[in-house]
């Protein structure tokens, strides 16, 4: 008897007159402005210009989206270009099906080239955007929710997830929400980089793999839950491998490159030091009006030495005359 569980919502898109309005494309742009929101504090904490992280994100985000359905096809050819299937569905990108491998992979070559064209280091840019990357997943993963998507093994636990649909082969019931156990996991490890940012002072890219080998062990435990159709090598569901590969990548990287390049970096963004912000016109004007006041300190000091000097004239001539 199901005494509880997650109920799953009777459609995954809404219409506002003619326009649709999709849950799964809907989560995906909320996540992009926690991202960027939370990136650009941690850029200014760091001491780069308020407004660069939305500048690289520009490149960054439309390279992952690219990135991320690209992995999903190549690795689910069949849902597109098997037998009965119609391959436009491959752009359908609304429908679900983002790997977060492939939108990492190629959403770190729209941060490079952004990056580039400013002048500023990746790895401190990476380390600013980690957490806020992890808590866009967090978000983004309930668009599966809305699609009745992403989920495991039947259960009858009383958070278990209702799928009610029955089309591209699933079978109504009550199953594990792996959606939701990778949503609060990916709340945890933004939780876990923001600490470790603060503990350690985390740079040269060390946070952002922090963030890559954390999400690496929850989505090695929570793949292993998943039950819909997978390539499978010596046992492994895909995404299994690619996740241990990473994560051993990942954990490589802090491990040399905190020796290589211990600390964090000074100047993370050329032109902006002792801490401001603000644009180059905002800088020029602040350090303006400081030469204007230390202009006017030096003509009050001037102006009080030749006081006292007049005034130990008149005294020496009124004593010579007496």
């Amino acid at each position: 008897m199901e005494l509880a569980y997650i109920p799953s919502p009777s459609r995954g898109v809404l219409y506002l007159g003619p326009i649709p309005l999709r849950g799964y494309a809907f989560c995906i742009i909320i996540g992009v402005f926690v991202a960027v929101w939370l990136g650009n504090k941690r850029w200014i904490a760091r001491g780069g210009r308020a407004g660069t992280v939305a500048d690289i994100a520009v490149w960054a985000v439309p390279f992952g989206l690219i990135g991320g359905r690209l992995y999903h096809v190549i690795t689910d050819y069949e849902l597109y270009f098997s037998e009965g299937r119609d391959w436009v569905d491959a752009f359908k990108v609304w429908e679900g099906g983002l790997g977060i491998w492939g939108a990492i992979a190629l959403g770190a070559l729209g941060a490079w080239i952004g990056c580039r064209r400013r002048g500023i280091p990746l790895p401190a840019y990476a380390d600013a955007v980690a957490p806020g990357i992890a808590f866009a997943q967090a978000i983004g993963r309930w668009g599966n929710w809305f699609n009745q998507e992403l989920y495991g093994r039947s259960t009858d636990l009383p958070w278990a997830l209702k799928i009610t649909s029955s089309t591209d082969g699933r079978v109504p019931g009550t199953y594990h929400p792996t959606f939701l156990y990778e949503s609060l996991w990916c709340i945890g490890v933004a939780v876990l980089v923001i600490w470790a940012d603060r503990r350690f002072r985390l740079g040269h890219g060390r946070a952002f793999a922090l963030y890559v080998a954390a999400y690496c062990v929850g989505r090695f435990w929570i793949e292993y839950l998943r039950v819909d159709d997978a390539h499978h090598i010596l046992g492994l569901r895909l995404n299994n491998w690619t996740a241990v590969i990473v994560f051993l990548l990942a954990v490589a990287y802090i491990v040399v490159s905190a020796k290589k390049r211990p600390g964090r970096e000074e100047i993370v963004e050329p032109g902006v030091s002792d801490g401001r912000t603000g644009t180059d016109g905002e800088d020029e004007a602040k350090d303006e009006a400081k030469s204007k006041d230390e202009d006017r300190s030096e003509d009050t000091a001037d102006s009080a030495n030749e006081g006292e000097k007049e005034d130990a004239k008149d005294e020496a001539e009124s004593a010579n005359k007496s």
